[in-house]
């Protein structure tokens, strides 16, 4: 290729450039329309997460390359992100502090144009969102390596809050210190399910090196950073924030290590067509109390993609059931099946109806 093709090639660059850039602000320009007409409504709604997956949806679906999915749609995202803090800048509480898994989750799902505070435990998330002092939050829910958050669940017991979507975060877990090498380590922080994700490497790597369970991974982090012989395990935006090397990459046990975020707040979301319901259910302590749970969701070919059961709190011996299936609770036959499930239970509650997390 001669000099005159890559200037001429350069040329139709800054042409596209100047095109994207003015579309990108005539989309911006919409947006502040749309919010002036959302202000005359009574209660007017800015954020609708079925709007925004159904464009994230389309742009997977029409993209013939050359940018893979992923990309476009965190391109999108971001644009997405920017053109909504002009209609209104959203405020959104996640399990902190700065560095943790689930600022990462919040910056994906939300992107980079919202303010993020971080919060020291999940209770307090709920409170931000309950009170109004957040517009949404992020929680930590489950792990494909060590399961679910129990503390997650039981805040949905006593919570008016309803579930708006969900993330799925690839977990990967750096060894961070400030000592020159692992020989000079000797104590290791993390949250307890980072420990457990970790536990054959730190078995083979370091042996016999104490293990202290902390609030958070974004906390081991920032404790290392003032402890000379102390590591964390934690992320490399942990690593970035707090100013600690990274001894060892990628050391969790299973290489697919994925972790799952709900995000919560109080308004319902409206059906997609790619959907997924998420149920609290409390049964009557008697034989066949989980077939009748689970047969109505079966007959009426509603999919349950996972169950998980919690103490009540309230009666010995007493257990409620987190359900997931597929499909959004207008949906006929899901509907169906709610109608004869909460004739059979003691209790039901949908948790919310939101849109199936994409990769």
């Amino acid at each position: 290729m001669s000099d005159q093709d890559l200037d001429k090639l350069r040329r139709r660059i800054d042409e596209l450039d100047e095109q994207i850039q003015a579309l990108m602000n005539e989309r911006a320009t919409c947006a502040r329309q749309v919010a002036q007409v959302k202000q005359r409504e009574r209660d007017p709604v800015f954020y609708r997460p079925e709007r925004e997956a159904e464009i994230l949806r389309r742009i997977r679906e029409r993209n013939q390359g050359p940018l893979p999915d992923d990309d476009l749609v965190r391109l999108f995202r971001e644009l997405m992100s920017a053109c909504l803090a002009l209609e209104k800048p959203l405020r959104v509480g996640y399990l902190g502090p700065q560095g943790t898994f689930s600022q990462a989750a919040a910056l994906k799902h939300f992107g980079h144009s919202v303010e993020l505070v971080p919060l020291a435990a999940i209770d307090e998330v709920f409170r931000e969102v309950e009170a109004g002092s957040a517009d949404y939050g992020v929680v930590p829910v489950e792990n494909s390596s060590e399961g679910v958050i129990s503390h997650t669940l039981d805040m949905f017991m006593r919570s008016p809050l309803k579930i708006i979507g969900d993330v799925e975060l690839p977990v990967h877990h750096h060894l961070l210190s400030n000592a020159a090498s692992m020989a000079g380590i000797e104590r290791v922080y993390s949250h307890q399910q980072s420990l457990a994700q970790c536990r054959e490497w730190l078995d083979g790597k370091l042996p016999g090196v104490e293990r202290i369970a902390v609030s958070s991974n974004a906390e081991a982090a920032r404790l290392a950073a003032g402890q000379e012989g102390a590591a964390a395990v934690a992320s490399d935006a942990a690593a970035e924030v707090y100013g600690l090397d990274i001894l060892a990459s990628n050391i969790e046990d299973d290489p697919n290590n994925t972790t799952r975020f709900l995000i919560i707040g109080d308004q319902p979301v409206q059906p997609t067509g790619r959907d997924k319901t998420s149920l609290m259910v409390a049964v009557h302590n008697k034989p066949g109390a989980l077939y009748q749970l689970l047969e109505p969701i079966a007959r009426h070919g509603v999919s349950m993609t996972r169950i998980e059961s919690r103490p009540s709190r309230l009666n010995k011996w007493d257990y409620v059931f987190f359900v997931d299936v597929e499909g959004h609770a207008e949906d006929d036959n899901l509907a169906a099946a709610l109608k004869e499930l909460e004739a059979e239970a003691s209790q039901l509650k949908v948790l919310g109806s939101y849109p199936r997390a994409e990769a």
